[in-house]
């Protein structure tokens, strides 16, 4: 099976003697519903190519696995049998479209594509702010939202591989984005915001838990769900960080605040199952609750159960750490990994799904390592405590500045992971990328990626949810800075290898669609993780260039992040990005 490149490799193939087939040859088909849902068998033996199939999807990817063959093997394809179907029924990802990066139609029809390609089966667009609902023009008017049409749009598309869009609207937390406006302040839980043990100042995220705002947000959801033929919705629901600092503080006090937080939750849950909806919700804030989780109903509604971390020993970490992370819910249990995740919802009989990450989020240039590890968690966890999908989550957090395609990798392994664990375990995507993905006859894309992606510590920093070439580029623009002592000849090292990444760039030869995108928003994001890297330096003492270097530096990496953006993403959203590089450069002229 190894001398075959497939993406993902099948769950059983089996090799035969003698005669193998013409690619050319033609295709008997035939539709077998004994088999399990998505399942397909390939035979290819004495001249001739015939496949079985479940349904719709196992008949797709049937022809997919078949193309791969072709392209993998030339005009003449050997003989062999293979027997293929899901691990988890639902394989989905999620793309956040509200930390100011929104995906143009042609980006939108580019992922379908690779999702496709991948075997995912359900798609979701985080929202917060960008969606452009009726009578909210404040909110939305300077983000270059999604429409109704543009949804729709989408939505066809996504129906036509066997992909299901999903609603995306947070509902509690994270809506920030309209409580800054005045026409919305008083839906706030803390008008004013809140302070942090980090001792910084947060603004007011959180809606107050009252009927009312239950009733604002079952408005959103329902007018989004308008144009989406699912008639599931994602709600969100996470990181409810302010609850009782401010309108709910003496119900807190009288109730608990996670009594508080599941009250409402139940209000928006049944106003959607009253209109024959299914309700999934990030599953953070009764994760180790599973006395409340219990009192959720038990059909047509699901647990996201998210993790982002590989898993790891917590126990060398200082208690003064989790001190201040306890204001983010974040525990030592809560890193080993995704059984602390699970525990409460399958206790408490409520389905859930596993939501690991890609890990691209707070690093220009990705986390590869952590993401295999918290990818291959979740498949594990998922499948051994009775998960019913698997959610693939690409966060956009402090202005959503790496590009999409280092998001390839981790999605292309956890996808593979989604379909079949045991056979995609140790799946070197490189090669695959290369071959279906990036149609770089060069075979250049997939290694560099690989390279770069496990980049994010090299330098000795290290950052939770995050790289030091990240966070260190921002000053403490990130919530979470870096750690760990800079190691100077590793430092300078990494410089090196970025410097060679960016060399290496123009060897490729993507013949993809978007391939000229994706070596533009490649070398964007190189360029801006080397900035990175030599302000670790700079932070360090270390050899760097000089400030009006950097300054000079830093502009040019703008100017490339600028012209990346709008290759991929509409206008909205891309000054505030960009504005958190910018004040990183007015450094330079000060100091």
């Amino acid at each position: 099976m190894n001398d075959l490149l497939l993406l993902p490799r099948p769950r059983e193939l089996e090799h035969y003697d003698g005669e193998g087939a013409p690619a050319n040859a033609t295709v008997s088909e035939t539709e077998e519903r004994e088999l399990s849902p998505e399942a397909y068998r390939l035979r290819i033996a004495d001249g001739q190519i015939s496949l079985a199939y479940a349904d719709a999807a196992g008949r797709r990817y049937a022809h997919a696995n078949l193309k791969q063959l072709k392209r993998s093997c030339g005009e003449m394809l050997p003989a062999l049998e293979i027997l293929d179907w899901p691990d988890f029924p639902v394989r989905g990802y999620m793309l956040d479209i509200s930390r100011d990066r929104v995906p143009t139609r042609g980006t939108l029809a580019r992922l379908v594509d690779v999702l496709d390609l991948l075997r995912i089966n359900h798609l979701q667009l985080y929202t917060e702010h960008t969606f452009a609902y009726t009578g909210h023009e404040t909110v939305w008017g300077e983000a270059s939202p999604l429409t109704g049409a543009d949804v729709e749009w989408l939505d066809g598309l996504c129906a036509e591989r066997g992909i299901e869009l999903v609603a995306n609207q947070n509902t509690f937390g994270h809506m920030a984005r309209w409580l800054r406006h005045p026409a919305y302040r008083d839906r706030a839980e803390a008008p004013e915001g809140f302070d942090t043990k980090f001792g910084t100042h947060l603004a007011a995220a959180v809606l107050a838990p009252t009927e009312d705002n239950a009733d604002f947000a079952l408005g959103l959801c329902r007018e989004l769900l308008a144009h989406h033929r699912s008639r599931r919705i994602n709600i969100g629901c996470d990181e409810t960080f302010e609850l009782g600092k401010g309108q709910s503080a003496a119900d807190v006090e009288a109730r608990g605040k996670h009594r508080v937080y599941l009250d409402h939750l139940l209000r928006l849950i049944h106003g959607l199952h009253a209109d024959g909806r299914e309700v999934l919700f990030w599953g953070d804030i009764l994760r180790d609750h599973p006395e409340l989780a219990a009192e959720l109903p038990k059909t047509d509604v699901v647990a996201l159960a998210w993790h982002y971390e590989a898993p790891s020993d917590p126990s060398a970490l200082p208690d003064a750490l989790f001190e201040v992370l306890s204001d983010f819910g974040i525990t030592r249990d809560s890193l080993r990994g995704f059984e602390a995740h699970v525990r409460s919802f399958e206790q408490a009989g409520v389905p859930f799904w596993v939501c690991p990450g890609t890990s691209t989020w707070n690093t220009l240039i990705g986390r590869l390592r952590n993401a295999r590890g918290n990818l291959l968690d979740a498949a594990e966890i998922g499948l051994s405590h009775g998960a019913g999908g698997y959610l693939i989550t690409d966060w956009g957090d402090n202005g959503h500045m790496q590009p999409l395609a280092v998001s390839w990798p981790p999605l292309a392994y956890g996808a593979a992971l989604a379909w079949c664990l045991e056979a995609n375990r140790n799946l070197d995507v490189a090669p695959a990328l290369d071959a279906f993905v990036f149609e770089d006859e060069a075979g250049v894309l997939g290694a560099l990626l690989d390279r770069i992606g496990n980049l994010f510590d090299a330098t000795g920093k290290t950052a939770m949810n995050g790289s030091a070439l990240f966070t260190d580029l921002l000053s403490g623009g990130a919530l979470l800075g870096s750690m760990g002592e800079t190691d100077p000849e590793r430092t300078a090292q990494t410089v090196i290898e970025l410097d060679e990444a960016i060399a290496e760039l123009q060897n490729a030869r993507p013949a993809a669609s978007d391939g000229e995108i994706v070596r533009l928003e490649l070398a964007a994001a190189l360029h801006l993780a080397r900035h990175g890297a030599w302000r670790i330096a700079r932070g360090a003492g270390l050899p760097r260039p000089s400030d009006p270097e950097l300054a000079a530096d830093l502009g040019s990496a703008i100017s490339r992040q600028r012209e990346a953006w709008l290759a991929r993403s509409r206008s909205g959203g891309l000054a505030d990005s960009l504005a958190r590089l910018e004040k990183v450069l007015a450094e330079y002229a000060r100091a």
